[in-house]
């Protein structure tokens, strides 16, 4: 069978292969998918493509698969992984940040102002994939950037570096990385000025160099002979989806609870009104990711702060039992039960720390109001997608629950907000797909989400 293209999502413990037919018209379909374990601690992925590729053929019910393309995504070898370094942490610092995060990168180590010896020593220790170097507004503060970069390049790491800082800085990055085995790349200012963040183009050139670096990662060097399109993070791939859908029906928040982690991707300007009164500047499309909220290798964490006995008198459950037998993939009514708890725990959370909130300040003028963080309030659309929120039996429940929630003071969405969900769990297959025909991966996005008349 000669399949368009398929989309392989290499994750740490799963590698799942999408199929999509008919790609080049307006009606494109998502026609089956496989899933094997990902088989990194073999030295090659490439043994667990293949099972998922086996797997599929076995569920489209022929006997071998051909394809014209196949994209990929990675969390796989521990994902994209980076560390930053800016120069005031509330400002540079927090700007690369979102940039890196936005990306689909997990951030082993953020530091602002002069690297320490502590610091150097972390970033040995972390062996991250990319650096990131940031730090003053264009034509401000040049000192920072320029000694951590001579700090950084004497530590002659094969690590590839961005420098996203004072455009006056650039020619001196190219002279600092010209010797060394550092690969520099160099992106325009992630905060040009005191009141503007510019993270999409470092954004765009982090995905391009984890594409280019990631078969050198461990057990993905054979990736290239099968996948022959491109490949991102798993966590920036669901971002380009959202960025995209956004771009067509309007401001949106998409919440992907895993079995490790939560993550929660905003694409919305906000208010007017709230915006006049932020107090420092966010971007458009925000990330971010609680590595300690997951339904399965950190559901300890969520039954910690949910409280053993408040879960046992909330649901009447054996919640020790449920803990000491928990699955990946809950089959019983009270597993199913015990998951929506912690999902639902998992998506609120992962929320209160995402969204802004005002702020009342008292001074010699009486009371002033002020905004911090992400306004969400003109959000129209909240997306669920990810294991836990496209399976769950009250998964739009347990979304509707969450952000309808009274917070006192936070920018939440409003009531108004639609759910939908993700009901093909394709949407970080859609946004590597997005990169070679968006047209095709925003209908099967609404394909996927029931909305055919939008």
């Amino acid at each position: 069978m000669k399949i368009n293209v398929i989309v392989a999502e290499i994750g740490s413990t799963t590698t799942v292969v999408n199929a999509f037919q008919e790609i080049h018209t307006p009606w494109p379909k998502f026609i089956g998918q496989g899933q094997a374990p990902t088989s990194v601690l073999q030295g090659d992925v490439n043994i667990g493509l293949q099972g998922a590729l086996d797997d599929l053929s076995r569920n489209l019910g022929v006997d071998e698969i051909q394809y014209d393309e196949m994209l990929a995504t990675s969390s796989a070898a521990g994902g994209l992984k980076m560390t930053v370094h800016g120069l005031v942490y509330d400002m540079t610092v927090r700007a690369a940040r979102e940039a890196a995060l936005g990306a689909g990168a997990i951030i082993h180590q953020v530091t602002g102002g002069k690297l320490r010896r502590t610091d150097i020593n972390r970033i040995t220790e972390k062996s991250p994939n990319i650096i990131l170097i940031a730090g003053g507004v264009d034509y401000g503060e040049r000192d920072t950037a320029i000694e951590n970069a001579e700090k950084i390049a004497q530590m002659n790491l094969d690590i590839p570096v961005i420098y996203a800082g004072n455009i006056e800085n650039q020619e001196e990055m190219r002279e600092i990385f010209k010797d060394t085995k550092n690969k520099l790349y160099i992106v325009d200012n992630v905060y040009p000025r005191i009141d503007q963040l510019n993270v999409e183009p470092t954004r765009a050139v982090i995905q391009d160099v984890f594409e280019e670096h990631i078969i050198h990662a461990p057990g993905m060097k054979k990736v290239r002979e099968m996948v022959n399109g491109p490949i991102i993070p798993t966590p920036g791939a669901v971002m380009e989806a959202s960025k995209l859908l956004q771009q067509h029906i309007g401001d949106l928040i998409t919440f992907d609870v895993g079995g490790a982690t939560t993550d929660l991707h905003s694409v919305t300007e906000g208010s007017e009104e709230i915006n006049r009164i932020l107090l420092s500047p966010e971007p458009m499309a925000k990330r971010t990711v609680e590595g300690d909220l997951g339904v399965y290798i950190n559901m300890k964490n969520i039954v910690s702060n949910i409280g053993v006995e408040n879960l046992k008198e909330e649901l009447g459950l054996d919640i020790d039992k449920l803990v000491e037998t928990h699955q990946p993939i809950p089959k019983t009514s009270e597993e199913i039960k015990f998951v929506e708890r912690l999902t639902l725990e998992a998506v609120l959370v992962a929320l209160e720390r995402h969204v802004g909130k005002l702020r009342h300040l008292y001074g010699p003028g009486g009371k002033t109001t002020v905004a911090e963080g992400k306004d969400l309030s003109n959000v129209k659309f909240i997306i669920g997608t990810g294991g836990a929120l496209t399976r769950l039996p009250n998964r739009v429940h347990l979304l509707n629950q969450a952000t309808t929630k009274s917070h006192q003071n936070s920018l939440m969405p409003t009531k108004e907000a639609k759910i939908l969900i993700d009901e093909a769990y394709i949407m970080a297959s859609l946004g590597v797909l997005s990169k070679r025909y968006p047209e095709a991966a925003l209908s099967l996005m609404k394909q996927s989400l029931g909305l055919y008349g939008e």
